[in-house]
């Protein structure tokens, strides 16, 4: 979302572009690693308590994190977003005036 609003996208379309761009890993990686965690959630026999116990945390903890890792954050992002500005305009500043050139544009 950074490397987008260097270069010019606003912010909106830049959390946007970000989060269809990460969509397909993410989401590749968690429903790999849940199917994973399946075997433990089904044992039966010896132990099985236990690692029931450890596959229900895995499957819930990453169902969790992608839900708030694909929803939540990028709309946060959007809200606080907005009270910074993208490092391109400090640098364009900052060599406007090492440049000897007139006020930097806020």
């Amino acid at each position: 979302m950074r490397q987008l609003r260097d270069e010019g996208r606003g912010v909106r379309d830049a959390v946007i572009e970000a989060a269809v761009l990460r969509l397909r890993p993410i989401m590749m990686t968690v429903v790999s690693t849940v199917l994973g965690a399946l075997p433990l959630v089904l044992a039966t026999g010896a132990g099985a308590e236990s690692r029931i116990a450890v596959g229900t945390v895995i499957i819930a903890g990453l169902s969790l994190a992608s839900v708030l890792m694909l929803f939540v954050t990028p709309v946060l992002y959007d809200l606080l977003v907005r009270f910074t500005r993208p490092r391109g305009a400090t640098a364009a500043a900052l060599d406007r005036e090492m440049s000897g050139g007139t006020q930097p544009a806020e």
